[in-house]
Order: structure tokens, then sequence, then C-alpha cells
């Protein structure tokens, strides 16, 4: 039997993608193998949203190979789609494949046989207008499942290069969209995440929405709650405020990429929102579930973003109710608008400075969060346990609860807590019927 491995790096919509591939090899008979272990072909699913994601995936093609030496070596992803030539000429690559092939490995393999020079076979991005599903289901903790509703984007965000790497902003049918959940939720997931390049975009072009698509996957019969990945300010409606506010199934926790709170920077970046209005957002969940978990993307030192700007942005954060952040430190990427607007760069000493400062916020406003939802009780998924046994999980607002009384006959059950004390970065959680 032949053997596989996988590397995934970036996005929760990659790793569904890569499992979607998984289950492709498993039905062809491969022996699916942990990263350490020999192999003889090698998938590595790449990202490319920063330079330090590109660098990182050249180390884990040569890690890989050091492991495998004569492994036939697959890169596909968004750093496969934007530089593929980059990728083909690190020693030991044998196959390139773009956003449309990347689902064709067995089509384009040729038997993976490795040849005398590296193949690349990626299409035009404008050519990639077919949506394929994905759902990461194959995991042992099953606990919670990724699933993609939507691909692309059709934004023009100055920075990014996603819609470079994957196109068009696309969706499945809501009713194929029901069906792979079915199969998630009959699989034994208590929690569906809902991914995409753009979430909130579902449904453009298809005649529906992705309000309509909650409200049908609420609808499914079963044991599951819902989580959104990530959705845009100017696609977080009133009506998903209110039905998440109003469903005991929808997870009370919304990520949300500001980038910049500086009305000058987020017009640089072409972003399709204000500060105000990410603030009016923010206010309106938390004013509607005060329980509510609300986190930010932000990225410090995009070019000509001045010390004013900077402090701009963490004092609107610092002063709204957000609970943490996902911080990025501006990193050039070839291609993209940024390129040719002429503003200053932001010294690299300057941008960790910042991204520092802005980190130590967002563990500041994290614990916070915790502290006002000690002596609550509330549903955890308990997932596998830690290196001591211990078992832990998420609440819906996504809290992490570790509760050491639960026995390994709870991992995957849905179990009250009452929430204790915050412990080295996580709460403590007791089983009220236990003590």
């Amino acid at each position: 039997m032949k053997r596989v491995s996988f590397q995934t790096l970036g996005c929760k919509l990659n790793y569904a993608e890569t499992h979607t591939i998984t289950r492709q090899f498993r039905d062809e008979g491969f022996a699916v193998v942990d990263t350490r272990e020999r192999a003889d072909v090698i998938v590595i699913n790449t990202c490319s949203v920063t330079e330090n994601a590109d660098r990182e995936c050249r180390k884990l093609i040569r890690r890989a190979l050091r492991i495998s030496p004569g492994a036939y070596v697959i890169v596909i992803g968004c750093y496969a789609q934007l530089r593929p030539e980059e990728l083909a000429s690190i020693r030991g690559v044998d196959l390139v494949l773009g956003t449309r092939e990347k689902f064709e490995i067995f089509a384009r393999a040729d038997g993976f046989r490795k040849g005398s020079y590296p193949r690349i076979e990626v299409s035009e991005i404008t050519e990639v207008n077919t949506f394929i599903p994905s759902f990461a289901a194959d995991s042992a903790v099953r606990s919670r499942a990724f699933l993609k509703v939507q691909d692309g984007c059709d934004y023009s965000c100055s920075f990014c290069t996603i819609p470079m790497a994957r196109g068009a902003s696309r969706s499945r049918g809501v009713e194929e969209t029901l069906r792979d959940a079915r199969e998630i939720i009959e699989r034994g997931f208590h929690e569906i995440v809902l991914s995409g390049v753009n979430v909130g975009d579902y449904g453009r072009g298809i005649g529906t929405s992705f309000h309509a698509l909650l409200l049908g996957l609420l609808s499914l019969e079963g044991d599951f709650r819902l989580r959104i990945s990530s959705i845009e300010p100017n696609l977080l409606g009133d009506e998903i405020i209110a039905l998440t506010a109003s469903s005991e199934r929808m997870c009370r926790h919304f990520h949300i990429p500001l980038q910049s709170g500086a009305n000058e920077v987020l017009r640089a970046m072409r972003r399709r929102h204000t500060a105000s209005q990410f603030r009016d957002r923010v206010l309106a969940a938390r004013e509607a579930m005060p329980d509510c978990c609300i986190g930010v993307d932000v990225i410090v030192g995009f070019p000509g973003e001045t010390r004013e700007h900077f402090l701009e942005t963490y004092e609107l954060l610092r002063d709204l109710p957000v609970s943490y952040f996902h911080v990025f430190s501006y990193s050039a990427r070839p291609g993209t608008e940024v390129e040719h607007l002429g503003r200053e760069p932001v010294a690299p000493e300057e941008r960790h400075r910042r991204s520092a400062m802005m980190r130590a916020l967002s563990e500041k406003k994290r614990l916070a969060f915790y502290r006002e939802q000690l002596g609550t009780t509330a549903e955890v998924i308990l997932e596998h346990p830690d290196a001591d046994g211990v078992l832990s999980g998420f609440t819906a607002n996504y809290i992490r609860v570790k509760v050491p009384e639960a026995g390994p006959e709870l991992q995957n059950a849905r179990v009250r807590v009452r929430l204790e004390a915050v412990e080295e970065g996580v709460v403590r959680g007791v089983i009220p019927d236990t003590e």
C-alpha cells in the first residue's frame, strides 16, 4: 500500500480542502501517514497571505524531503497559483497544481512517477469559476467540522492576493450545502464551522444569501451548533445578528476583519467599511448578546500608516468590547495595488513594535472577556486530552475551557460546566452535578 502525507498552511478553508483531497487518496487505496513518517507521496497545501507563509512553505518542502528523499512532491494552494515557477525551482518538487487543478491530482500526477524536471499545471485565475465542495470531517476528535460554503472574493483590497489566487466569489447551492451538513452531522460532529474566503458574500450570483443559508442549516435535525468562521463588517447585517441572538444553535461569536481603525488607511486599503461602521457592528452585536465573543483581524505597519493612524486603531480596539485580535505585521505581496500607491513604508522595527503593542492589548482583552464570564454556566464540547490527560473544549462564545474532572468517556460530549477561574490563559470549568 502506498503512503501519502499532507501538510497544510493557512486558513481553515485550506484545511477543509486538504481533507477533501485526503479522502480522494484514501478512496484510491493510499495509507495516510503522519508528516514525520516516510511517505511515497507528499502533498503540501500552501498559503501566500504573508511573506512568512511563503517562507514556511519552502521550509516544509525541504523538511519533508529529508524524511522521504525519494517521495513524489505535489504543491498546491495559493502560493502555487501565484508563483508556480518559484515553487518548481525548489529541488525535489515534482508537480505544482493551481486552484482549478488541485482537486484533479490523480488525473495529472502521471502515476506519481518522478521525472527529470518538475511540471507546472496552473490555469489563469480568470478561468476558475467552479465551486468544489469541501469539508474537514476526518478528525479523530469528532467535535468540530469545517464546511466550505463559499470560495473566491470580488473585493479589491489593495494589500490582498486572495482574488488573484482563488478567483471570483462563488458559492455552493443551499440544497447541496445542506446535504454536506447532514453528512457531517451523521458522522457525529457537534459543531459546524462555516468557512470560505468571504463567507458573508455567500449566495451572490445564485439568487440566495448567507442569511438564507443559515436558516436552512438551522432547520436540519441533529445535535449540532453553527459557528461563522469570519464575516466582513459590511456584511454583518442586523438580520444575521438577530438570528444569532435568537437561536440556541448559533454560536455567539463573530470574527470581524477590521485591518485598521484609521479611515485614511482604510481608504488606501480599499476596504468597504469605515471605523465608525465597524464600531456600530460591534456594539450592535454586544447589545443583542452581552456575552458575544468578538474577534478582530488587524494589520499594523501598512505603508503610510503614521503613529497617529496606529493610535487611532489601538484606541478604537481598546475602547470597544472586543475579545481578541489576530495581528498581522504588513508584508508586501507581489502584484498587489499597494506597490503602485507610492506610500511610505513603515520601518521593520516600528512594525515589530506596533505588533507587540497590539498583541499585548489583545491578551488583556481576551483575559478580561474570560473573567467577565466567570460564575456563569456554559455548554462545552470537549475535545481531545492535553499532555496531562485533561479534556478541554470551546463554549459557544469561544472560551477555551479545561475540565480536569472530565473522564475520557466525555470526549466529544456536550457538557454543561460552571466557569470557575482563569488559569494559564484558559478557564477552568467544573461540572456542577459532580461536585
